[in-house]
């Protein structure tokens, strides 16, 4: 029995993960961790996932930070750290002990993805991390009176020494450091470069793998997903703390500079990025260039997402059975709620023009995200393309819901109330409920 109820267990969690696999597969990921992981002890589980996001075809970049590191280092040769603003003021010691963090920081790296993928038929498979002097930088400068001396900026990420390393099925490593055409080193910030690196790879996904907890807004609420201009928003109300927000400020300029999405995972959940990239929800907060949930007209691509929203409730004899040739037939008629491409909510509404009436059918939201107002919004949906093609009276016929439309405009009404075409299809073996709308 165990057995069986495990083999289920793995049949659902493949089926719901490899739509995602065949999503991301060819894609590039911008992977970027603070050297707080590391101090954490978190890099060979780090190394581990990402050597499976490499085995499922996806182009990794890794970039890495080093505050602690470069702090320790510091300490040991007595020497105190400077700031301005939260930003390092990089004098010669400072940079040579950036220097010493970014070295001794990228042999843990390849050391860790050396060992392929442990216990797996992929041990010890060739993994090959390459890094270089890929990344172009310019001094900060003087700010508020203050010289940042050798802190600098990302000027340039040069992606097309980048791009036939990853082409070759390479991971490149990006250390916060950058290089002027003179020849002069800067000590930058790891959200700098890896937003610097996701730009100008066009890349699908910058992740920041981070030591913040799960992001909150002013009231307490876990923040799961933001738009761009969201985020901005957020930053300008002040309400998260200076970690957060740092890493927020950074994951909103990745796109609004064409990074589709950017992720701030904390990495205090084992497999933290695999449970973003992989479940639909996540277990971080994913910004996305654009609203990710839209109300829209259903195209034909939607129709086997219909079809899996409204199985379970033809099953139960709440919706007429509708096969899919008929949606095919009538997919013009519907509208859908579209979350990240996952279909959500939906209803179709039927014209009956000689009456000047039309029949709203299949109203339908998800049960997992039901009483978050997805049905209203239907409806009001359905109202406006009702009122816009000239219709005066909009018509249901339900054998559960009733009381939702009465709450909502509705009166009973005859079937004789009908369109006469209508009258003719009605079923009378389910005796449903007429409602009418006028609008």
């Amino acid at each position: 029995m165990r057995l069986m109820e495990n083999s289920v267990q793995f049949v659902q969690w493949l089926r719901s993960v490899a739509p995602y696999i065949h999503a991301f597969r060819g894609k590039t990921f911008v992977v970027a961790f603070p050297g707080e992981l590391v101090m954490a002890g978190a890099l060979p589980v780090l190394a581990h996932d990402l050597s499976l996001l490499h085995a499922l075809g996806i182009r990794v970049v890794i970039v890495h930070g080093s505050r602690p590191q470069v702090q320790e280092q510091l300490a040991l040769r007595n020497v105190e750290g400077r700031f301005h603003k939260g930003v390092r003021i990089t004098d010669t010691a400072a940079l040579e002990c950036a220097k010493e963090a970014a070295g001794e920081l990228r042999l843990d790296i390849e050391a860790a993805f050396s060992q392929g993928l442990p216990n797996t038929p992929m041990a010890h498979s060739a993994i090959r991390i390459i890094s270089g002097n890929f990344v172009v930088a310019r001094p900060v400068g003087i700010i508020d009176g203050v010289d940042h001396a050798l802190t600098g900026i990302t000027r340039k990420v040069a992606h097309e020494a980048i791009q036939p390393i990853l082409n070759a099925g390479g991971l490149v490593l990006l250390s916060p450091l950058g290089f002027s055409p003179t020849g002069e080193v800067f000590n930058l910030t790891m959200e700098d470069v890896a937003v610097s690196a996701a730009v100008a790879l066009r890349a699908d996904k910058l992740i920041f793998i981070t030591e913040t907890p799960m992001m909150s807004d002013a009231a307490g609420t876990e923040i799961h997903e933001l738009s761009a201009h969201q985020a901005s928003a957020i930053l300008q109300e002040k309400c998260l703390p200076a970690d957060s927000a740092f890493y927020l400020q950074y994951a909103a300029r990745a796109c609004t500079g064409g990074v589709p999405r950017a992720h701030i995972v904390p990495f205090a959940t084992d497999g933290s990025a695999l449970l973003e990239l992989f479940t639909h929800d996540g277990v971080g907060t994913m910004i996305s260039s654009h609203n990710l949930e839209s109300l829209r007209e259903a195209t034909i691509d939607d129709v086997g997402g219909i079809l899996q929203l409204i199985e379970p409730l033809e099953a139960d004899g709440t919706l007429v059975k509708r096969g899919r040739e008929l949606i095919e037939r009538e997919i013009n008629y519907f509208s859908v709620i579209d979350h990240d491409g996952v279909i959500f909510g939906c209803a179709a509404l039927y014209p009956f023009p000689e009456e000047k009436m039309a029949e709203m059918a299949c109203l339908t939201v998800n049960p997992e995200v039901q009483a978050q107002g997805d049905g209203e919004r239907l409806l009001q949906h359905i109202e406006i393309r009702a009122r816009a093609a000239g219709y005066t009276k909009l018509f249901v016929l339900t054998t559960r819901t009733a009381h939702w439309f009465l709450k909502r405009g509705f009166v009973n009404a005859s079937v004789d109330d009908l369109p006469k075409n209508r009258q003719r299809m009605y079923n009378w073996q389910r005796k449903s409920l007429v409602l009418v709308k006028h609008l």
